[in-house]
C-alpha cells in the first residue's frame, strides 16, 4: 500500500522535526522576560518597576530612575512593536528594549529602572502644585530605590528626558550635597531648568564622590522651527542651558572639544564629564532622536569599558530585536 507508506514516512518525519525543534529550543533557550510591576505611588505618581528576570543575590544593584518626558505615559516611553493606528509615542523612545540590550552587557549588575509618571503627563506641572516637592521627591527616590534593590545596599542613576529633567533638579533642590549613592545623573535633552545655583552642589559631587559621572545632551533648539515659529526662546532651550553649564563647569574642570560630523562633544580627560551636542544646519526638531537613536544605552554606558561597543551614539538602533 504505497499511500500507507507515505503516510509513515510523513509521520516519522513529523517526529524528527519535532525532536529537532525541542533539542534547539533547550540549547537555545529564549530570553527571560523582565518582571515588570506598576503601582501607585499616591493618588498622582504612577510607578513602574522593570526588574532583571533573574535577580542575583551576590551581584551589585544600580537603580536606575527614569523620570518620564512631558506628554508620554510610562507605556509609551517603554515602547513596543508598532500596529497600525498605534499613536506614534509608542516608537520614539523605547526605553524598555535599550534597558534590555544595556543588560546583556552589564551582565555583573542587576539593572532596575524605576519609571515615574504623575497624572499630568508633566513634571513641571506636578511641582507647581507641589511646592514641598523638595522634601517629597528626595523622599520618593530613597523609598523607591531601597523597595527596587531589595533591601540590598544599591546605587542610583537619575535619568530623564525633556520635563523629565524638572524631575532631577527637584531632587537636587532638595538636597544639601548630592549623596554618594547618586553615581551617575544623565539630562536625554532635559536640563530646561538648570540655573547657577546647581553649579557649586554638581561641582563638589564630582570631586568628592568616586566614580561620580555626568552627562548632558543637547541639540541646537535655539534655531529650531515648528511651522515657522521658533520652538524655544534664545535662552530657554537645553541648547543655551547646556553651554551655561559647560562654561561653569569649565571653571574647575578641563575639558576638551572634540568634533564629528554630526556631534560636538566636550569630556574631561577622565570621561567623567560629558556634553554631547547636535548642531543644527537646518532648523529641525530632534528632540527625540536623542533618545531614540541608542540614547539611553549611550547615557548608562559612556565612560565605561562598554561605551561604543556594539553601538553607536546617533547611530542605527542597535536595540531592535528587544522590541516586544
Amino acid at each position: 500500500m504505497p499511500g500507507r507508506s507515505s503516510n509513515k514516512v510523513l509521520f516519522s518525519g513529523k517526529i524528527v522535526i519535532s525532536l529537532l525543534l525541542q533539542l534547539a529550543m533547550t540549547k537555545c533557550p529564549a530570553q527571560p522576560a523582565p518582571l515588570i510591576d506598576s503601582f501607585q505611588y499616591d493618588s498622582e505618581i504612577k510607578v513602574t518597576f522593570d526588574q532583571p528576570a533573574a535577580f542575583h543575590k551576590n551581584k551589585p544593584v544600580t537603580v536606575i530612575f527614569f523620570a518620564l518626558p512631558n506628554g508620554n505615559t510610562t507605556a509609551q516611553t517603554m515602547g513596543k512593536i508598532m500596529q497600525p493606528g498605534d499613536d506614534w509615542h509608542f516608537d520614539i523612545q523605547h526605553i524598555k528594549a535599550q534597558t534590555a540590550w544595556i543588560r546583556k552587557k552589564l551582565k555583573k549588575e542587576n539593572i532596575v529602572v524605576v519609571y515615574l509618571e504623575n497624572i499630568y503627563k508633566s513634571w513641571p506641572a506636578w511641582k507647581q502644585r507641589h511646592p514641598e516637592f523638595r522634601t517629597s521627591i528626595p523622599s520618593l527616590v530613597d523609598s523607591l530605590a531601597q523597595r527596587a534593590a531589595g533591601g540590598k545596599p544599591h546605587s542610583i542613576h537619575l535619568n530623564g528626558h525633556s520635563g523629565g529633567g524638572s524631575f532631577i533638579f527637584g531632587y537636587l533642590a532638595g538636597v544639601k550635597d548630592i549623596p554618594s549613592k547618586i553615581k551617575r545623573i544623565s539630562f536625554l535633552d532635559s536640563n530646561y531648568g538648570y540655573d547657577s545655583t546647581y553649579f557649586p552642589m554638581l561641582k563638589d559631587w564630582l570631586v568628592q564622590t568616586y566614580g561620580a559621572q555626568l552627562n548632558v545632551f543637547a541639540y541646537n533648539d535655539s534655531v529650531a522651527l515648528y511651522n515657522g515659529k521658533p520652538v524655544v526662546s534664545p535662552t530657554g532651550g537645553t541648547w543655551y542651558r547646556s553651554h551655561l553649564m559647560l562654561h561653569q563647569l569649565e571653571t574647575s574642570f578641563a575639558f576638551i572639544r572634540i568634533k564629528t560630523d554630526s556631534l560636538i562633544e566636550y569630556r574631561t580627560t577622565d570621561k567623567r564629564i560629558r556634553f554631547f551636542l547636535k548642531p543644527n544646519y537646518n532648523r529641525g526638531i530632534y528632540h527625540t532622536q536623542q533618545v531614540e537613536l541608542n540614547g539611553f544605552i549611550h547615557s548608562e554606558l559612556c565612560g565605561t569599558r562598554y561605551e561604543e561597543k556594539g553601538y553607536r551614539y546617533y547611530g542605527r538602533r542597535v536595540y531592535k530585536k528587544f522590541i516586544r
